[in-house]
């Protein structure tokens, strides 16, 4: 039984120390702060700019009554526009980091094909190193 317990903790640590955990985990860091700066644009920024555009002083005021009920959507609107924002932005950096990919393996791939040199190439590289350790000798 103790055995078992050890095996789990020991797997469970294992996964923690993964890079891709610790990656997402950061990433989770980062898109908690990034949304608060999606939220001030929205709310802050955005929605009065649509405000006056529109004649409204502020979206998250609009609300319908319905019977005894009140639906807020202007609320819901700000959530939706926050929403394409945080979308808009991570499209951005996937798309950046895909394009950084794409170059490194561009340049991977055209060193790999490099051709070797050929006998002609070899021979004169080793009668140049020759000539140049006879020059050294001097």
């Amino acid at each position: 039984m103790r055995e078992k317990t050890g095996g789990f903790f020991a797997e469970f640590r294992k996964f923690i120390a993964r890079g891709n955990v610790m990656d997402m985990a950061v990433g989770v860091i980062i898109g908690g702060a990034f949304k608060s700066i999606a939220d001030s644009l929205t709310a802050d920024i955005l929605m009065p700019l649509l405000g006056i555009l529109t004649n409204q002083i502020t979206f998250s005021n609009l609300a319908v009554n319905v019977g005894g009920a009140v639906i807020g959507y202007g609320k819901f609107l700000e959530a939706v526009l926050n929403f394409l924002i945080m979308a808009f932005a991570v499209f951005c950096i996937v798309k950046a980091i895909n394009s950084f990919h794409r170059r490194l393996e561009r340049q991977e791939t055209a060193q790999a094909a490099a051709p070797a040199p050929s006998q002609e190439e070899r021979l004169l590289t080793e009668i140049r190193d020759l000539l140049k350790a006879q020059k050294e000798e001097r």
